[in-house]
């Protein structure tokens, strides 16, 4: 039995930068199903989520370069890629022409199955962090960040207005910023 190797987030974008493909492998290993949950969220059919999966990985192979550790983490970066290219092909012509309603609630079983027990806080080292905010807080920021909804798809499964929606996301944004910057402190 072969005993793989494991990076920290630091050596995997280091060693991925360098080109290493074993290092991209592992981050395919790791992440890619979280990433297909986030793009079946978005996208209605399945087929166009494992394209695009592929997509967002030869985007990443290709701007990782880009990637600045000091703006926030891998996972976050990769998940903002994915869901900008979830949205814009979502808004293609082509797609509007093929997407059918779904549910929210038909999405969330659906991504049961794909979702990875990796997206969990505490695997991003974010659950102390998490914990410590406002149980509605906690919520929304799972539901967006970790789940893939949009804002307007939380509005609906939480029965809130948008704007509410809105106003809790930026104040959990704040004061994860803050109890960020307090544990880099301490």
């Amino acid at each position: 039995m072969t005993n793989k190797r494991t990076y920290t987030q630091e050596e995997l974008v280091d060693q991925i930068k360098k080109r290493d493909q074993e290092a991209f492998s592992y981050l395919y290993d790791n992440y890619s199903k979280a990433l297909f949950g986030v793009l079946r969220n978005i996208v209605s059919n399945q087929e166009d989520a494992e394209d695009l999966l592929q997509l967002l990985f030869i985007k990443i192979w290709d701007n990782i370069s880009s990637y600045d550790t000091n703006k926030g983490r891998l996972y976050t970066w990769m998940l903002n890629l994915a869901r900008n290219l979830a949205i814009d092909h979502t808004r293609s012509r082509h797609e509007k022409m093929k997407t059918k309603i779904q549910s929210v609630s038909e999405s969330v079983y659906e991504l049961k199955d794909h979702v990875s027990h990796n997206t969990e806080s505490d695997f991003l080292g974010l659950g102390p962090i998490i914990d410590e905010l406002k149980e509605e807080h906690k919520t929304i920021i799972d539901l967006i960040y970790f789940k893939g909804y949009t804002q307007e798809q939380v509005s609906k499964q939480l029965t809130i207005p948008l704007g509410t929606v809105k106003t809790k996301v930026r104040q959990a944004i704040t004061k994860l910023r803050a109890l960020t910057k307090k544990e880099i402190l301490n």
